[in-house]
């Protein structure tokens, strides 16, 4: 019935931050940017490594929103990574705090959070 996840759509409160943020610090790739007059909106397509993923939305004055792992709504995002401690150090040299180092008790692999300009909890899990 489904096939794959098409892309994950995200609202942010400053467009700019958000764009810096997501393509400068996490290197996704700007596929296409639009901005819709009507609605007052920037629309940002992104992909890693090619394949579309994140669509980034800015609205005036969105309503904020409880964002933390454990509240209710989207959880996180994760992203795959070959090696944690090599993206934790680039994360840390643009400011980005990461939590301490998890074990995922049921494989045995290393994960990490940590936040994008809204707070919106962001998962680094190693392969």
């Amino acid at each position: 019935m489904l096939n794959r996840v098409h892309h994950i759509s995200i609202i942010c409160s400053s467009y700019e931050k958000s764009k810096v943020f997501y393509t400068e610090i996490l290197g996704l790739e700007i596929i296409r940017e639009i901005y819709r007059k009507e609605r007052q909106s920037y629309k940002l397509d992104l992909a890693l490594n090619g394949v579309y993923i994140i669509e980034l939305f800015s609205f005036p004055a969105p309503p904020p929103r409880l964002s933390r792992p454990e509240g209710t709504g989207l959880r996180h995002i994760a992203f795959e990574v070959n090696d944690l401690n090599v993206v934790i150090e680039k994360l840390k040299k643009h400011n980005v705090a990461c939590e301490p180092v998890r074990i995922d008790e049921t494989t045995n692999k290393r994960f990490t959070f940590f936040a994008d300009p809204d707070d919106l909890p962001i998962e680094l899990y190693e392969k």
